[in-house]
């Protein structure tokens, strides 16, 4: 069994809320936009770390995550992506990806729209997760997180998590 915490679009930003949230999780994920090497290295000595890169990540973060990440956790395939869409709306290049090698009976996990989503894709047979945003950059008005169980092939225990409204950044303010 797996708990899993996951994130996306901190943009440079990490809520401390985020280390309580997922005290109990034995891995983080990150969707992408981390913002900044700071916030990718905090996550990765809290807990260990998967995740990919954003389209405002730089070349450090580049170095370290990639742009699609396909593993298996606990029985359950995954695949992510930053730029993905979600069912009947997929990104072209990533809809030729989950077409062509589906995470069948598992997850497609991205981030960028800062919207959450839960959707099953009953078409192509696997769970698509946005976990929305949790920094204070981008349109959303609440800061929101996602944590599920895996254990033997399955998916449960799936709560949302909202960590309160989006600040505003000063261009002062250090990383929480």
């Amino acid at each position: 069994m797996t708990r899993i915490g996951l994130l996306s679009d901190t943009h440079s930003f990490l809520d401390e809320k985020i280390f309580q949230y997922f005290a109990e999780c034995d891995e983080v994920w990150h969707a992408g936009d981390f913002g900044s090497l700071e916030v990718l290295q905090k996550l990765q000595t809290f807990k260990p770390l998967r995740g990919v890169y954003g389209n405002i990540d730089g070349h450090e973060i580049r170095i370290e995550m990639p742009l699609d990440l396909r593993f298996e956790c606990d029985g359950v395939p995954v695949f992510m992506t930053h730029i993905g869409g979600y069912p009947g709306r997929y990104e072209p290049r990533v809809r030729k990806i989950l077409q062509e090698q589906p995470p069948v009976n598992g997850l497609f996990i991205s981030g960028h729209s800062h919207i959450l989503k839960v959707i099953p894709d009953k078409t192509l047979g696997f769970l698509h997760i946005n976990p929305g945003a949790c920094g204070n950059e981008g349109w959303h008005k609440v800061k929101t997180l996602v944590r599920f169980t895996l254990d033997k092939g399955k998916i449960s225990d799936l709560q949302i998590i909202e960590i309160g409204n989006r600040g505003i950044r000063s261009g002062k303010e250090k990383m929480g």
